[in-house]
């Protein structure tokens, strides 16, 4: 399929992952692409390990399957990374976005040899510091797209305030707290770009 893009998300219940597929999916259709954004159902409990797909395209979808050879891989949990292989079919012209404090050198270890890019993203930090809580999705919902280039950046982060607004009309105060998370795991990825990985 020409003109797609193929993202598997690994995470555990109750993390958001799901939840960031379908977000992705919903801004992705704003801005006129074609999408599919779906679970792939398990124990449906908290903290279980969940696996969660996008394709995004410039041209109809017309394959309803599982994501096998994804062109990017996220990781919200990097717990998984020692039960899962999360690098399993993804292309070595794509990348892994993982969730974590370590470095990028420390993440490598358990990634099975994988030779493409590698980023990682202290998604707990930057929702700490933005909403007060660990929630690691909007994060890693921004680090996606910017890894990805799905869109532009002030295209992603005006769909997502809309969304956000109609989300949480009553709450302002996690609007704001959301956009700040976005932003901030944009401006990492930035950095981070061209192999050059900054703290």
């Amino acid at each position: 399929m020409k003109n797609t893009v193929e993202i598997r998300w690994h995470g555990r219940g109750g993390q958001g992952a799901k939840t960031a597929a379908l977000l992705l999916a919903d801004v992705a259709f704003k801005t006129g692409k074609h999408v599919q954004g779906f679970p792939e159902y398990g124990p449906e409990r908290m903290g279980a390990p969940i696996t969660a797909y996008n394709r995004i395209s410039e041209d109809e979808i017309t394959v309803h399957s599982n994501i096998y050879e994804p062109d990017y891989v996220v990781v919200v949990d990097e717990t998984l990374l020692d039960s899962i292989d999360v690098t399993k079919g993804l292309k070595t012209e794509g990348a892994v976005i993982v969730n974590t404090e370590h470095t990028k050198e420390e993440i490598m270890r358990h990634l099975n040899g994988y030779e493409g890019t590698v980023y990682t993203v202290d998604a707990k930090s930057i929702s700490m510091k933005t909403l007060g809580k660990n929630y690691p999705n909007s994060p890693m919902l921004a680090a996606t797209v910017a890894v990805s280039g799905i869109m532009g950046e002030e295209e992603f982060l005006s769909e997502m305030e809309s969304s956000f607004q109609h989300k949480f009309a009553k709450k302002p105060e996690v609007i704001d707290g959301n956009m700040q998370a976005l932003k901030m795991a944009f401006d990492t990825i930035k950095k981070r770009r061209g192999g050059v990985f900054l703290e």
